[in-house]
Parts: structure tokens; C-alpha cells; sequence
């Protein structure tokens, strides 16, 4: 498998010339994913910002249980659409995609995810508090999160989708503030969580 390397605005260390904490940082995701995404080498620079970002994902992605699968794909889709950060969008695409997800449902929830129509309370619950959390972030307020309570999430998912939309949010920025605009490899999209 060849290795992808980011096409980035800034300066990046190889997987073939990691060294020390680098080395091991990209080992732990290349021994689950069989390479490192170019996601991940764009911390390179800060070996120790590589590994938390790995840390955290794989907590932020064991934390979403209470979620259906469906919601967790959508919710980084959304976050990501609305942050216009294609490359975390087109791999959410594809887990909509594997998902066998209705692309009517992902139409109506990316068409106006603030006042969404899905036709499931729930979804279109969480989808709101995505849309103002990623997009508008000071305009959340206690009645989302009475919403989210009443279409049947739990607080502890409630913590969860915050988390889901915050990470997402944050790698959005790093990601298009960065220059890496170009779509996630399939091979990626679905299995990047370290172990």
C-alpha cells in the first residue's frame, strides 16, 4: 500500500522519517489502519499534538454508543458541511454510504440542519443542536438540550453528541486551515480509530 502523503500548506514529517514519539504515534494508527492518514500527519510538526489527537478521537468514537450510527455519520457530515471542510465531509459521505443511509434523509438534513425535516423528532433534534453548536455556537441554549432530553437522549449522549460536534468542529480548522482539501481515501473513511 502506498503511503498518501497531505497535500498542505505547511511542512510535514513522512511516516518513513518519523522518529521517537512521532514514530510511535503514527505506529499506533498505521498498526490498525495499515498506513497513516494524512490527517494525522499534519501535526507532525508537534509529535505530542499527533498523539493527543489520536488519543482523543478514539475516546470522542467510544463515547457516541448512545447515538445510532446513522446520527454519529450525519452529525460529522453536517458539522463538516456546514464547516465547508471537504475533506472530513467526503468521509462521512461514505460512511452514510456504507451505512446504507436514505440519501433523502442526508438531503433534508444538510438542506437546513438549524430547522430540519426529516420526519424523525429525534434526528431532527439532534441535528439543530449540530447546526448551532458547529455553526453558531453562542446561540446555544438550555432549550436545546431540553429538546435533545425530550426526543429521548439520554445526558450522557447529550455529552456525547457536544464532544462528537466539538471534535468534529476542531478538525474541521485544523484540516482547511491547513490546506488539506482533498477527499478521504475509502480505505480510510470507515476504520481510521486507532486501537
Amino acid at each position: 500500500m502506498s503511503i498518501i502523503r497531505p497535500q498542505a500548506w505547511v511542512q510535514t514529517i513522512a511516516p518513513e522519517d518519523a522518529t521517537g514519539e512521532l514514530a510511535a504515534a503514527y505506529g499506533w494508527q498505521a498498526k490498525s489502519l495499515g498506513e497513516v492518514t494524512e490527517y494525522t500527519q499534519l501535526g507532525s510538526l508537534h509529535p505530542d499534538l499527533v498523539l493527543l489527537r489520536l488519543q482523543t478521537y478514539k475516546t470522542v468514537e467510544a463515547s457516541i454508543q448512545g447515538l445510532t450510527p446513522l446520527e454519529q455519520k450525519l452529525v460529522v457530515y453536517v458539522t463538516s458541511t456546514l464547516n465547508q471542510t471537504t475533506h472530513c465531509a467526503s468521509g462521512a459521505q461514505l460512511g452514510l454510504e456504507a451505512l446504507g443511509a436514505d440519501p433523502a434523509v442526508v438531503a433534508k438534513a444538510v438542506a437546513n440542519p438549524f430547522d430540519a425535516q426529516t420526519g424523525d423528532e429525534r434526528l431532527d433534534a439532534v441535528l439543530h443542536y449540530t447546526a448551532v453548536l458547529a455553526a453558531r455556537p453562542g446561540d446555544t441554549t438550555e432549550a436545546d438540550i431540553q429538546r435533545l432530553r425530550a426526543a429521548g437522549l439520554s445526558d450522557g449522549d447529550v455529552v456525547a453528541l457536544n464532544n462528537l460536534v466539538a471534535y468534529y468542529a476542531y478538525t474541521n480548522r485544523v484540516a482547511t486551515g491547513l490546506g488539506l482539501r482533498t477527499p478521504i481515501p475509502e480505505r480510510h473513511a470507515l476504520k481510521a480509530v486507532p486501537k
